[in-house]
């Protein structure tokens, strides 16, 4: 059991506990903090209280963190897409519409299920549901990610994201033409308060995202750009271009209901760069744009 206090500060008088406790930058979400609450997990002053409690400056805020639930993680062979495999990493193409890692309610077909049959030796950092993941892109983007297949190397690979070394590059498809051919988003991301499922740019327990991206062709109501990534917010691109008026084509949730049709939003990590753990040496991989995404550039290239 982990234990957190907290102290609630002047500014904080008259919060909800329950949305405090969501926005305290820990990565839980109300629903969770709620479920404590009911649970008689998290106290003021020594005291039970509900979630709509309203906090007061100097209240003693006191939460108890069950133990996570051990989930048995099953092993499923896969044909996987393996770009680079040796002793400490594993580079992989993910296909669009494949999630990561398992979760409560969704524990099979996952990434990490193939990875578990394709090789017994994952990192354990990221605990039983994530072994070896030390970076994600969503259910809906295909393309590159690395995995640590040790400790050692789990450690390196995140002191490289969060040192901001690694090459992320994307292509992605936008609603809209942009005019000019760079940009940089530099635009802080935290939850959205009125919906919890998904990230918007805002100032209230955010963390800073960057994003940097390049026009690499213009169709008549969409473009092509590539996008780098300097920070690694949960979806950060789709969020960022829908900050600056060209959301994600195929991406409803941050862009228009109508959309191109499209399995997923139309995104593709292509180019991942980083230190080897052990050698230091620098190894840069891409993958080419899958099937789905070139057929609708084409389909817009010919559309007039």
């Amino acid at each position: 059991m982990n234990q957190f206090e907290i102290t609630v500060q002047p500014e904080q008088k008259s919060e909800r506990i329950d949305k405090f406790l969501a926005s305290t930058g820990e990565n839980w979400s109300r629903t969770q903090v709620q479920q404590w609450v009911k649970e008689g997990l998290v106290s003021v002053n020594g005291k039970s209280v509900k979630a709509n409690y309203k906090m007061q400056p100097g209240d003693q805020v006191n939460v108890t963190i069950p133990e996570p639930e051990e989930l048995d993680v099953l092993a499923e062979p896969m044909d996987l897409d393996i770009y680079y495999e040796d002793q400490d990493v594993l580079v992989v193409n993910k296909p669009r519409g494949m999630v990561v890692h398992p979760a409560p309610g969704h524990v099979t077909g996952t990434l990490v299920n193939g990875l578990m049959a394709h090789c017994n030796d994952l990192s354990g950092i990221n605990g039983v549901m994530r072994p070896g993941i030390v970076h994600r892109i969503d259910k809906d983007t295909s393309g590159l990610l690395m995995v640590a297949k040790n400790d050692m190397a789990h450690e390196s690979l995140v002191n490289q994201l969060v040192n901001k070394t690694v090459t992320r590059k994307y292509t992605a498809v936008v609603h809209g033409v942009i005019s000019h051919d760079d940009g940089t988003i530099d635009a802080p991301i935290g939850r959205d308060k009125k919906d919890r499922q998904s990230m918007t740019v805002t100032r209230e327990g955010s963390k800073n995202a960057v994003t940097h991206f390049h026009v690499l062709e213009r169709f008549q109501d969409f473009t092509l750009v590539e996008c780098r990534l300097e920070t690694g917010r949960t979806h950060q691109i789709r969020v960022h271009m829908k900050y600056i008026g060209f959301p994600l084509a195929g991406d409803p949730k941050y862009g228009p209901r109508k959309t191109v049709d499209f399995n997923g939003q139309a995104l593709h990590a292509g180019i991942l760069g980083f230190d080897h753990p052990r050698t230091g040496e620098y190894m840069e991989f891409e993958a080419p744009l899958p099937e789905d995404m070139k057929k609708l550039i084409e389909l817009l290239r010919n559309s007039h």
